[in-house]
Formats: C-alpha cells, structure tokens, sequence
C-alpha cells in the first residue's frame, strides 16, 4: 500500500513539473513623453511651467526639457511669456506683468521647437480660475500620543474650518509649507547652534464638497505631527494655501493620489491612465502627462506656541560616536575623514548633530515673529 501511494506522489510530482514553463513577459518600452506641471494663481507671484521629458520604462525619472516656447492666453486675448530660468526646463512669468483673475479662462501653449526630435507643439484646455472662499480658521490641538512612565507623550494635529455659502467652489486642493525652529544641543559652535528647518507637504490633498448639503468643512485634517521630530521642540509654524480646481482636475489629482500611496501593488493606477488637460497639435493621439492648474488661491498661517511633552532627543544617543582620545589617536595616524566635536569627551560623523547648517538656515524668516515662551 506504501508503494502504491509513493508511486502515485512520484507520478503526480513528475507531472506537475513537466507542466511548468518558465514565463517571460513582454516589455514593450514606450516613447519619451512630455510631461508638463503648470500652476496659476490669482495671486502676485511668479507662476512657474516645469517641462520634463518622462523616462521611457517607468515614467519615474523626469529629464528637463529646454529650450521651449512657453506662453499663457487668456480670454481677453492677452498673451503672457514664460521665459526659461537658470535651471533648465523651469519657465518663469513676469510678476510686473501677469497676475491671474478669478473668472478669467486661461490656456497654456508650448512649443517645442528644436528641443524635441519632433518639433511639437502642446496645448490645455482652457481653463476658468474660479473663485475660492477664504479660510476661516487654521487651528493646532495638542493630543496626548501616550502615557510615558515620566510624562505623556504629546504631538499636534492642524485643522481647517472653510465654508463657502455660496456655494462656488466644490472643489479644493490644499498643501502647506511648515517652517520651525532647531537647536543643536552639542555643538561647540554657537553661530549654527539655532536654524530654521521648512518643509513642503509630500503628499496630494483634494476634497469633493459636492455631496455635502452646505459647503462647510469643520475640522478637515491637514498634517499630523508626532514626537519623534524636533517639529515641536522649539517652536513651529505652518502657512496653508486652499485652491479653487475644476471638477476635472480633482479627478486628476484624486488619480495621482492613489497611484502615489498604492505603489507595488498588482492593481496600481498608472501614470499613462490618468488623464491630464494637455493636448498634442500636430499629433492628438500622442500621450501628454501631466496638468495645467489654473486656481484662485488663499493662504493662512499660524504658530504653534505651546510646550510638548515626552518629544524625543534626535540627538542623543545617535550623536556621540568617537571619545575624545580615540579621536586624537586617529588623527594622529593620519586618517582624514570629517569629524565635528561636541564636547570635550565626544566627536561624531554626522554633521548634523554638531552643525544646525546640514538641515537648515541661520536665517531668521522675515515672518517669523517673536514669543515670550
């Protein structure tokens, strides 16, 4: 009976192996594509067009395109030009010159002349800048993360109330940039001992208010920020700007969202899938990424002046990576690696730990107020 059953497992196996047949898959490598990121506001500020080509394969490696003819129409038949930068394929607007207005239609034009190896000519849609309300209320609430055996562990959430009764504006897009305050606690040199640290928000933020009875956001998340930064141990500041975008646009970045957070996976949306608002002239079937916003803009800014409790020390141990003496013994052999001191027993490797200048400025931010805590 044992013969029979090792004989069938053996048959069964054999079987099962000559079916198996290693599989190639095609990899059809797609053309270079224009990739276009475009945004203006109806605010005074410089607009900037990137132009890029996409990398063939992944689409992940952006090669600036140079050399371009970028301009901006408008429904009035005004004609606004981009000029090129010092750094290629950044196309900058004349501040003196061109500021958007809500109500206004905009369409972007660029011509590829000699930069591509088909002169090409690409083209948005046109484009209305709706208006945008501004925002009411931009708020932090310091939350306990835990109970520490010393003291709780504390981080903070920032928070936006916006409503627009007119109901205008169904759809926002929203980023930040937070600024705060650091301090090295061993470095031997007080002139980059305190830095300013700014951070732009990594990640797409868009909201449908369509499906809402009244056009009211209360409470509507914008960052959260734990214990395991220096965010909170000085002092930090966030300025937020809210966007006006089209229902088409929302349903652009709401795309590219999802793509973002779900990379690796079978299901993921690719880039090629998401359509953007950008035409070729000469050739309609040609794939253009990317987008053209045009948005009203309104921003706000607060300070986060409160202590934080159970932060954790970057700094320490991480910093202290050579005694004093062994140090000297080293130099003394002629080793020329980089080290910085911070006190009389330790030096370390990392720059940072010694040097506030390896993350940040010594200069002080024009809208950085001062504080009595």
């Amino acid at each position: 009976m044992k013969m029979v059953s090792y004989g069938s497992v053996f048959i069964i196996s054999l079987i099962i192996w000559g079916c198996v047949k290693e599989f190639f898959p095609e990899v059809h490598q797609s053309p270079y594509r224009v990739v276009v990121n475009g945004l203006i506001t109806n605010q005074p500020e410089v607009y900037t067009i990137n132009l890029f080509w996409s990398d063939p394969i992944d689409e992940k490696v952006n090669m600036p395109l140079s050399g371009c003819d970028v301009t901006v129409h408008d429904d009035l038949g005004h004609t606004y030009v981009f000029n090129e930068s010092a750094t290629p394929g950044t196309y900058n607007s004349d501040i003196t010159t061109f500021q958007g207005v809500a109500g206004r239609t905009y369409k972007l034009h660029i011509d590829t002349k000699n930069a591509t190896p088909k002169h090409h000519s690409y083209e948005s849609l046109p484009v209305e800048m709706n208006p945008v309300p501004p925002i009411d209320s931009l708020y932090y609430e310091k939350i306990v993360i835990s109970e520490g055996p010393v003291e709780p562990e504390e981080g903070c959430n920032i928070y936006l109330n916006t409503y627009d009764p007119d109901g205008i504006c169904r759809f926002f897009r929203w980023d930040y940039t937070e600024t705060w305050q650091i301090e090295v606690m061993y470095g031997m040199d007080d002139s980059v001992r305190f830095c300013w640290v700014s951070n732009n928000s990594p990640n797409i933020d868009v909201k449908n208010t369509s499906g809402l009875s009244e056009n009211h956001l209360v409470r509507y998340p914008i960052v959260y920020i734990s214990n395991q930064t220096d965010r909170l141990s000085i002092r930090y500041s966030i300025i937020v700007n809210q966007y006006s975008i089209s229902n088409n646009e929302f349903y652009f970045w709401d795309g590219v969202s999802k793509m973002t957070e779900n990379v690796g996976r079978l299901y993921d949306v690719i880039p090629t899938s998401i359509s953007g608002n950008l035409i070729c002239i000469e050739d309609p079937d040609e794939r253009v990424l990317g987008y053209f916003s045009v948005s009203a803009k309104t921003s706000k800014r607060i300070f986060v002046n409160e202590k934080f409790s159970g932060l954790e020390n970057i700094y320490n141990p991480e910093c202290f990576d050579v005694p004093v003496d062994e140090w000297i013994s080293k130099v003394h052999t002629g080793q020329n690696e980089w080290w910085w001191i911070l006190s009389n027993e330790w030096v370390t490797l990392k720059k940072w730990c010694a040097d506030c200048t390896a993350r940040g400025t010594t200069t002080r931010p024009d809208f950085w107020e001062d504080s009595d805590y």
